[in-house]
Parts: structure tokens; C-alpha cells; sequence
């Protein structure tokens, strides 16, 4: 099984923001940068979980970014992704960023594609759907559970008043959140690894 998960670079939840040029541009000076809770806690850890179930699993990670996104994507790989790409831009547009993953999954035919339910700087929540659609794959949103069957996903997912159970047939993108998967540190095996690990840019 192939799985790509698609990780971000965000502010860290405890950084004082501050904005530049008559508060329309954010100053990035002095802000510490982490990885996207969402795409860390939930999306990759479960990918993760389901390589340990299955060690035949390649997980694949993806940014969009210039080369200071390099750290966090190294972070990813230290916690258990195999190899990473790097789209180099500088570009925030969530059409431009979904189409740059599409293209590449296009060309590895993924099983799963996983992403954050957001990033916690513009919590757009838009990612997967875009990627989704241009794939025309089906598309879970807010997951809280996925298990696999065979090559059937059963995915738990909120709903406004509840929780609805879905089947479907891979492949498929799902975006995670709290409820997927418990956070965890890398140890010093995966970072000492991390740092031959491909990274394409």
C-alpha cells in the first residue's frame, strides 16, 4: 500500500504574531515554525499506525514551500514517513497548492492521501476536497477513525449533532483530526535516519 500525506508549515501556537505594512502582511521575524498539528497528530501518525500494521506501507510526504519548509519536513520523516517532495513555492493560493499535490499523486497512484482537517494559520480546510476533485477520488472530510478491510476503508467522521460511519473503496483522501491517532516524539533512531531519507525537490 501506497500513502501520501500532505503536511504544512505553520506558526507555532505559542508565537506572538505581528503584522507588517498597515496590518495587511504577517511578520514572520522572530516566529518559531512547526509542523501543522493536524498534519503531524492525526494524518501522519495514522499513516504510521497502519505502516506497523502492514510493513509492506510506503508513506510518501508532500509540501509546498520554499527551503526553509526543509526542517518540519525532516521532522515528518524522522517520526516515520519514507521519502518526501517538496513543491518549491511561495505561493499560499489552496487551488494552486492542491493542483501541485494532484499532479504528483497523479504520477504514484496512492492508496490513501491523507491531510490535517486544517492548518491552524488559515484554517481553510480546503486542501483535501481540491485534491480530491482534481483526482476524482472520493473525499471524507473531519475524520476521527479509519480502518482498513482489505481495500474497503471504514471511516468515522463528525457531523453537526453526531458521528456518521462511511465505506469506501480505496483509493481515497481524508482529512484527520483529533480522535485519528495519538501524538508522538520522534526518538533518536528516526532522526538520526531522518537525515538520509530522499527529499525531492
Amino acid at each position: 500500500m501506497k500513502i501520501l500525506v500532505c503536511i504544512s508549515k505553520t506558526p507555532d501556537t505559542t508565537a506572538k504574531i505581528n503584522f507588517t505594512d498597515n496590518n495587511t502582511k504577517f511578520a514572520e521575524a522572530g516566529v518559531q515554525f512547526i509542523l501543522n498539528p493536524y498534519d503531524e497528530w492525526y494524518a501522519l501518525i495514522r499513516a504510521i499506525e497502519l505502516k506497523e500494521a502492514d510493513a509492506s506501507t510506503i508513506i510518501h510526504l508532500i509540501n509546498v514551500g520554499a527551503a526553509d519548509n526543509d526542517p518540519i519536513i525532516r521532522k515528518a520523516l524522522a517520526l516515520g514517513g519514507d521519502e518526501a517532495f517538496r513543491i518549491n513555492s511561495n505561493s499560499h493560493d489552496s487551488f494552486y497548492i492542491a493542483s501541485q499535490i494532484a499532479e504528483v499523486a497523479k504520477q504514484n497512484n496512492y492508496d490513501i492521501i491523507f491531510t490535517g482537517k486544517e492548518t491552524i494559520d488559515y484554517n481553510g480546510s480546503s486542501i483535501g476536497g481540491m485534491v480530491a476533485e482534481l483526482l476524482g477520488l472520493p473525499y471524507v472530510s473531519l475524520a476521527t477513525k479509519f480502518m482498513l478491510n482489505g481495500t474497503l476503508a471504514v471511516i468515522n467522521r463528525e457531523i453537526e449533532g453526531g458521528e456518521e460511519v462511511n465505506e469506501v473503496a480505496l483509493p481515497v483522501v481524508v482529512s484527520c483530526q483529533k480522535g485519528m491517532a495519538e501524538q508522538r516524539i520522534p526518538n533518536m533512531k528516526g532522526i538520526m535516519g531522518a537525515r538520509t531519507k530522499p527529499l525531492k525537490v
